[in-house]
């Protein structure tokens, strides 16, 4: 069912305060710009923006819940027995592809640049294996320790990092999977 007009005007309201943001830590610098800045310049309060984002670094990761939500529904929406790796493969290729699209540059340099955005990404990062590794764990077709679901989790979303800074990323992407899959076979050998 479609969204009604109040989650339409929502999602407007965020992406609206989302490009604001971008727009003006791409100009100025992500430093330079207060949350109040963002605010001012997206015609929002200060606290509509805090009700669409946690903190000023979300701003810069809008579709972090959106990425997290992708990769578990890649576990749990497969199919019956639709072997698990090639549909997180699939999903880590359109997540790097996704990030190595045209503009992303400089955004990329920017968070580099930034140690608040770099330690947000890892947080980040480090919350989306947790959620994929609970997924796996999850799935009744596998029987992993918690410790091959977490191991698995995090190789799969390094692939997503490593791929996302290579020159060829799906070249990457190709090469880092045949590396998950061995250890794939080695976790769920009897």
């Amino acid at each position: 069912m479609p969204p009604g007009r109040r989650e339409r005007k929502k999602a407007a309201t965020r992406q609206k305060i989302a490009d604001t943001a971008l727009r003006l830590f791409l100009e100025r610098g992500y430093d330079a710009v207060g949350i109040r800045d963002v605010a001012a310049e997206a015609d929002v309060a200060v606290t509509t923006l805090f009700s669409h984002f946690a903190s000023k670094e979300a701003l810069v990761f809008e579709q972090d819940t959106d990425f997290e939500q992708r990769l578990t529904q890649a576990v749990t929406a497969r199919a019956p027995h639709e072997p698990l790796l090639p549909a997180l493969r699939g999903e880590i290729q359109a997540l790097v592809r996704h990030c190595t699209a045209d503009g992303a540059a400089p955004i990329w340099r920017m968070i580099e640049a930034s140690p608040a955005l770099r330690e947000y990404e890892e947080l980040m990062r480090l919350r989306h294996a947790e959620s994929l590794a609970t997924a796996i764990a999850a799935d009744p077709d596998l029987s992993l320790t918690p410790t091959a679901c977490r191991t698995i989790a995090r190789f799969v979303i390094d692939a997503y990092s490593l791929a996302r800074e290579a020159a060829d990323p799906d070249a990457a992407v190709d090469e880092i999977f045949r590396m998950i899959e061995a250890a794939w076979d080695v976790a769920c050998a009897p």
